[in-house]
């Protein structure tokens, strides 16, 4: 005897093959692919360093602003990206990606905050309105402003 008879075959039918296992196309890399952020969240890169030089007012501005940095431990299965390391003291363990912090932000504090700018757009353009409408009646020289006044350029047509 040889010895293979120790050795029990299989049939290959009854073997399982994985279809998530088999070779994935190659495609480029998205630096900024980030998974889908937990209910009520949402994601947001934000800079820590620009050109090997730490922006700690940024970092310190989007703090206060409520987001919250992304430990790599938060990330759910099968998501795995690169963090900080234990030197950075307070940042040790933060998603970061060349010079970027991932931070989550309750979506209802992003509606607040997007609500505040809106309003001071608001404001801003109703001062510019009535500056320039102010300043047309006194002048002359002033043209009426028109916030929905459209323009179009030809070039060569008459």
């Amino acid at each position: 005897m040889s010895g293979l008879e120790d050795y029990a075959r299989t049939d290959r039918d009854s073997e399982t093959h994985d279809k998530e296992a088999r070779r994935k196309p190659w495609e480029p890399v998205r630096k900024l692919d980030t998974p889908p952020p937990p209910e009520g969240y949402e994601y947001r890169w934000i800079r820590q360093s620009l050109l090997g030089t730490e922006d700690a007012n940024n970092v310190s501005y989007r703090l206060r602003e409520g987001w919250e940095f992304v430990q790599g431990s938060e990330l759910p299965a099968g998501w795995s990206l690169p963090t900080m390391g234990e030197e950075k003291g307070r940042l040790a363990g933060v998603v970061y990606n060349e010079g970027l912090i991932l931070a989550k932000l309750p979506v209802e504090t992003k509606g607040e905050r997007n609500a505040h700018y809106e309003q001071k757009t608001h404001l801003a353009n109703q001062a510019l309105d009535n500056t320039m409408f102010n300043d047309a009646k006194k002048d002359s020289r002033y043209v009426k402003y028109d916030s929905n006044r459209k323009s179009s350029v030809t070039f060569g047509k008459k």
